[in-house]
């Protein structure tokens, strides 16, 4: 009997540490309050961005004939996802050069995200950040609302806030 408990003990133990070895396991992300995490890894991109709670809102994933990945969720968030290596210089240059939406000021300006204030009729504010993820490099910035009613600077800088905290999928081990 003790062998055979021995020999049942051993089997046991073989056949759980063959299971653990080749799968992916699911990884604990922590979303910030009211927020949860979307993986966008069916979009062919390895990471997952924080988004408002989408029991409130309506979630709308775009992919876009020019490469663009728009994520939408209710009227309050709008992000493209493009990958592309960014030039943040060029896109500065691009800001301060438009005679329509008019410049104001940078409210974040760092190596590789900007977040700034503009207007055409009234204050408007926008961001774009380069986001390396999976070994790809992405560029985030904001949509503007079709309606053209700017968002507010609190939701523009919740999205900027989602695309810096982008959480990479580990590739599973082999």
């Amino acid at each position: 009997m003790k062998k055979f408990i021995t020999l049942l003990s051993a089997l046991t133990l073989t056949v759980v540490f063959a299971s653990c070895g080749n799968k992916e396991t699911k990884e604990d992300i922590q979303a910030p309050t009211g927020m949860v995490a979307l993986d966008l890894s069916k979009y062919g991109k390895q990471f997952s961005i924080f988004v408002p709670d989408t029991t409130a809102a309506k979630l709308e994933v775009t992919e876009q004939s020019w490469g663009a990945l728009e994520v939408k969720v209710g009227k309050n968030f709008r992000v493209s996802i493009t990958e592309d290596p960014g030039d943040i210089e060029l896109r500065k240059s691009d800001i301060k050069s438009n005679d329509v939406n008019v410049f104001k000021s940078y409210i974040v300006e760092e190596p590789l995200t900007i977040m700034w204030e503009s207007e055409i009729t009234k204050p408007e504010y926008h961001f774009y950040t380069i986001q390396k993820a999976g070994g790809n490099t992405y560029v985030f910035e904001d949509i503007v609302p079709a309606d053209g009613e700017p968002l507010s600077k609190e939701a523009v800088q919740k999205m900027l806030d989602s695309a810096k905290q982008i959480v990479e999928k580990k590739k599973p081990e082999a």
